[in-house]
Parts: structure tokens; C-alpha cells; sequence
């Protein structure tokens, strides 16, 4: 009861905070250049130029532990697909549909065939995906793969769209390096621990924060109905809710880029509704899922087994060599959490709510494909070195001092996480 009355007053001061509403000028020019990046969490990956700051003096790459959300894949929207479809007949029936709704219409329609009425299947792109970020790192780190072990191991989500991301990653591996040992595991004792979610009292009490930011502005409704309709006043029979017609339109959109149908479909929304919900989906997750101010520590307890198993595979390979990488294949939840109690600079960031809804560019946080790399190194004296990779870049750690660069001791990180 406690935590529900705090985040109400939370919510109370969110109302005032957003009553002037703010737009991150980065979010706007990212959204502007490419519309698709409104998904947040349903945009494909971008393959951004990489770059590798020197390692310390004799110190070489010998291990790689990894996690990767699945590739792009279908979304739970069929519902929200055909009732948009049923408007969009409808007006056409009765005349009103501009050529842009007409155009809307049949882009709905591709939508509903590119589903084919299967949730949250990993789509030709989201395979692709894996397979290019796996000979990326292949190439960019050669010697982890030729010297030394040969030995792979990966653990994968029971999810399918996981599997087949990681048979997709595994695949150009070894297509890469026929000597590779490879072994793959899946199974509901590693569903456990490999993809942890919010306490269901998180996510909860979270909801009036997200209620209070749904409700600080209203986005124009005149625009969408003008857009698709020539007659306005005729519309409101078959769309009585233009914000419900806006949101089943940015359900059709967030699916655009990971069919690749390269339709801009989110053209059909006005700017502040595409901004409106660009923010709620990227304050949604990161509230839920990152390490807030209000849930962040009710958050971490429950990514605890999945940052052990990192460390302990860590251990063993600087131990015994065994393997030369560990391969995980997950979900966005997981990632997220893991990462924010890893305290990555930028993603795992220790935002209040109102911070986070202008700061945490989810889309460029978080998109399908996303992944953390932990690259070890070691020295002829057998000093252990590693450096973090979020989304291929090199990523710093909030609060620890770096031995160089963004090269850290292995044991000062586990020290900060008191290991």
C-alpha cells in the first residue's frame, strides 16, 4: 500500500511536470530522419560504424561473453490490424476515404498477410540481423575465435523468434570457421533465469506514473482525420475515438520496418502524436524494466541469476579456457535489466520518470537485435581486462574508474557489484 501511495504522489508531480511539455530535440531530429525509430523497441537494427580504442600495452582478446535480444520479428497487433482494416472499408463503402486511406488500407492489409496470424515470430530481417552482428564480431575480434579454444557454448529463451535468432548467429559463425565447436541449449530451467521480468507489483505500482504521462497532452486529432477522411463529421460515425484511430495506426506502423515494407506508414500520424508515443513506449520500458530511481531496486533483484552466470562463465574460461565465448539469446527485458545492474553509462542510467521520459532514447537503446558484448583480455602475467560492447560500441561504466580507456579490471567490476 505504501508503494502504491508514493507513486501516486509520483504521478501527482509527473501531471505538473508534463503540463509543459518538453521535446527532447534529439528524439526529434532522430524521429524526423527516420520514422520507423518510433517503434522504440520495434525498429530494426542499425549497423553503425565500429570502432576499437587501442588495448593497454600486451594485453590480447581471449574471450567473449554475450547477450543478444532476438532479431526483428511480428508484433501481438492483429487486433488493432483488423479494426483499423474494418474502418478504413467502411469509410471507403460510405466514399470518405482520401487517396492517402486508401493507401492506409492496403498497407494495413499487407501488414495482416506479413503477420499470417503468428505473435512475435521472428522475421526473415530479424535472422539476417544475427548473422551479420555475428560475422561483425567474428572479424572484428579474430583472435578470440583462432587461438586458443574452439569451444562454444550458447543458451538460448524457449521463445522461438530467440532460437532461430541464435541459429541464425551460430550458423554464420560457423560458417565462418568450420573448426568451431558449437553447442546450443534451450529448456525452461534456463527460461528461468535467462529472461527476468518486473515484479508484477512493479509493474503496478508503475502504472499511474505511465497513466499521468499518457494524460499530459493531447496530441492533434483534427490532423489524422482530415488526412484519411473527406468528410470529417462523416467519420466520427465509423472512428468515434481519433485517439484510438491514432494508436491502431501506430500498431500497423511499429511493424513496417521489421516486415521491410518500407512504407513510412507512421506518415498517417501528426508529428506530436508520433512524439507522444515514441515517449510513452520508451518511459514504459525503461520505468519497467532499467534501473529507475522509484522501481529500479525491486528491478534488480529478479536479473541477479542471469549477471551470475555471466561472471561465473567468466571465471571459468580465465580459469580453465574451456570455451572462447558464451552466447545468450533473450528478450528486451532482459537485456535491459542486465545492463542497468551492470550499470552501463547510457542505457542503464539511474533516471527519476521525468527524467527518463525526455533523456532515454529507447529506440536507439533498445531496438530488435540489441546486444551486450563483454570482451576479456589478458597479459602475459595473467591481468584480466574487459570492455563492454552495448550495441557494438564501447560502452563506460557509471562510478567505476577505468584501468584505461573503456578497459576495465575484471576484478574491480566484480568488486563493484560485491563479488
Amino acid at each position: 500500500m505504501k508503494k502504491l501511495v508514493i507513486a501516486l504522489a509520483a504521478a501527482l508531480v509527473c501531471c505538473v511536470s508534463f503540463s509543459q511539455h518538453r521535446m527532447n530535440p534529439e528524439a526529434v531530429a532522430r524521429l524526423k530522419e527516420d520514422p520507423t525509430r518510433a517503434g522504440v523497441n520495434t525498429n530494426s537494427y542499425e549497423f553503425l560504424p565500429i570502432h576499437d580504442t587501442p588495448a593497454p600495452s600486451g594485453f590480447k582478446p581471449f574471450y567473449i561473453s554475450h547477450y543478444g535480444r532476438h532479431g526483428s520479428r511480428s508484433d501481438w497487433g492483429l487486433g488493432a490490424y483488423r479494426r483499423l482494416e474494418q474502418c478504413l472499408v467502411e469509410a471507403g463503402e460510405k466514399g470518405i476515404l482520401t487517396d492517402e486511406g486508401k493507401a492506409l488500407l492496403e498497407e494495413t492489409r499487407l501488414v495482416i498477410k506479413c503477420h499470417d496470424n503468428m505473435n512475435g515470430r521472428l522475421t526473415p530481417l530479424g535472422f539476417e540481423e544475427h548473422k551479420k552482428i555475428a560475422s561483425r564480431m567474428y572479424h572484428r575480434y579474430p583472435r578470440v575465435f583462432k587461438k586458443g579454444s574452439k569451444k562454444i557454448h550458447a543458451n538460448s529463451s524457449t521463445s522461438q523468434r530467440c532460437i532461430v535468432s541464435g541459429a541464425g548467429f551460430l550458423v554464420s559463425l560457423a560458417g565462418l570457421d568450420s573448426k568451431l565447436d558449437i553447442s546450443m541449449d534451450t529448456g525452461e530451467e534456463i527460461m528461468a533465469w535467462i529472461s527476468s521480468d518486473m515484479p508484477k507489483q512493479g509493474w503496478k505500482d508503475s502504472q499511474p506514473l505511465l497513466d499521468a504521462l499518457s494524460a499530459s497532452f493531447t496530441p492533434d486529432t483534427l490532423f489524422v482525420r482530415s488526412h484519411l477522411f473527406t468528410d470529417e463529421q462523416a467519420s466520427r460515425s465509423i472512428a468515434p475515438s481519433a485517439m484510438r484511430l491514432m494508436n491502431d495506426i501506430y500498431a500497423v506502423g511499429r511493424v513496417d520496418d521489421p516486415f521491410e515494407l518500407h512504407r513510412n506508414i507512421f506518415r498517417h500520424l501528426p508529428f506530436d502524436a508520433l512524439y507522444k508515443f515514441w515517449e510513452w513506449s520508451g518511459a514504459e520500458m525503461y520505468i519497467r524494466q532499467c534501473n529507475s530511481v522509484e522501481f529500479g531496486d525491486l528491478r534488480m533483484t529478479t536479473t541477479v541469476r542471469l549477471a551470475d552466470d555471466f561472471i561465473n562463465r567468466a571465471d571459468a574460461a580465465i580459469s580453465t579456457g574451456e570455451y572462447c565465448a558464451d552466447l545468450r539469446f533473450g528478450h528486451d527485458y532482459g537485456l535491459l535489466a542486465l545492463v542497468s545492474y551492470f550499470r552501463l553509462a547510457g542505457v542503464g542510467d539511474r533516471l527519476t520518470f521525468d527524467e527518463a521520459c525526455y533523456k532515454w532514447l529507447g529506440d536507439k537503446l533498445i531496438p530488435f537485435a540489441s546486444n551486450l558484448q563483454m570482451i576479456f583480455y589478458r597479459n602475459r602475467s595473467g591481468e584480466v581486462l574487459v570492455k563492454f560492447l552495448y550495441n557494438e560500441q564501447e560502452n563506460l561504466i557509471t562510478g567505476l574508474e577505468p584501468y584505461s580507456g573503456p578497459y576495465y579490471r575484471w576484478s574491480d567490476f566484480k568488486a563493484m557489484l560485491g563479488r
